[in-house]
């Protein structure tokens, strides 16, 4: 019994040390003073900046999220722009610490490229966009259209794959960038435009006349949206993941940027839990206590957050479909902060 305790105390520490060798993220950011957050080079909605460089979006506000809980300051934080090409070897490279940028979570990339998902910030699928002119209303219609695509996303093989399931010919015409894409697509390069669904509403509204161009109902694909860390760093990775989640928990039990301060008063026991007046789940996350009413008060809930920026209070106008809550009918769940 005495060799095995002092085995199991031996391999505890081992494990510790281990541990505390990898988790350098956090303290690389605080030195640093800011986080590098790897971003779109313009994406409607979930990352783009205005003509003065002030980033906005589902994406950035993720990553605004990040530097509340950890500085008390959204501000503190560099937006990288990248083409999707470039996405992963900047993440890997040590260049940015999170990539928060409309990024499908698969296995091939949750397993070969060194890096882990935190989560899903948006339920997506793939969709087509073509011009009304066309008079097509089903993506079952365009057998032997030319289709613009971007390289370097899942957006390829899903469409081969729906192309060969319905038996239709297609020809590619592919392009490294977004905005690339989408004007080729616009000046008649190809008969239609496929991306994920929101990105087709986002671009649609970067478009000379947007009223022109027609999203088609068929959705060919399951494309869950979020941000990545590298692999080695548990301690970063729990504390991405969990500012997500906690945004999501804020929207669940009603906490708003308004209200935030207000709720911290409360004597119930899963707000005091969740706003740090119970335990010490910031400390875990390397946080401090009040780490979920820096995020509200930085960025508000998550329902907050997707209304700014694609929902019903953007000019996108996306229906919360699936990433409504899963107690009102999507599927957008976090678990619980206990």
């Amino acid at each position: 019994m005495k060799r095995a305790s002092l085995v199991f105390a031996i391999a505890l520490a081992t494990g510790i040390s281990g541990q505390s060798a990898t988790a350098q993220t956090l303290k690389t950011v605080k030195d640093r003073g800011m986080v590098a957050c790897g971003v779109s080079q313009g994406l409607p909605g979930f990352s783009s900046p205005d003509d003065k460089g002030n980033w906005t979006g589902i994406d950035v506000d993720i990553c605004r999220a990040v530097a509340a809980a950890i500085f008390n300051d959204p501000t503190k934080i560099k937006f990288v722009p990248l083409s999707a090409k470039d996405r992963f070897t900047a993440l890997q490279s040590g260049e940015i610490d999170v990539l928060s940028r409309n990024t499908t979570w698969t296995l091939s990339r949750d397993t070969t490229l060194g890096a882990n998902f935190t989560g899903v910030t948006y339920y997506d699928g793939q969709g087509f966009m073509v011009r009304k002119s066309l008079k097509v209303n089903s993506a079952l219609e365009l057998n032997s259209a030319s289709v613009c695509v971007q390289t370097g996303t899942t957006t390829e093989q899903n469409l081969a794959d729906f192309f060969k399931s319905n038996n239709m010919k297609y020809e590619v015409v592919a392009f490294a960038g977004g905005d690339e894409t989408v004007k080729a697509y616009e000046s008649g390069r190809c008969d239609a435009f496929t991306t994920d669904a929101s990105g087709l509403y986002a671009y649609r509204l970067k478009m000379a006349s947007p009223d022109d161009h027609v999203v088609l109902p068929e959705i060919i694909s399951k494309e869950p949206l979020g941000p990545m860390v590298r692999h080695g760093d548990d301690q970063w990775f729990d504390l991405v993941k969990w500012v997500l989640f906690a945004m999501v928990d804020a929207e669940e039990l009603g906490i708003t940027q308004r209200n935030v301060d207000e709720m911290a008063k409360s004597d119930k026991p899963e707000l005091k839990r969740v706003l740090g007046t119970d335990g010490n789940f910031g400390e875990q996350l390397g946080l401090t206590k009040d780490w979920v009413i820096r995020i509200v008060k930085a960025t508000g809930n998550y329902g907050e957050t997707f209304d700014r920026n694609v929902g019903a209070g953007s000019p996108l106008k996306i229906a919360r479909g699936l990433n409504q809550l899963w107690n009102k009918g999507g599927i957008q769940y976090a678990p619980p902060i206990r």
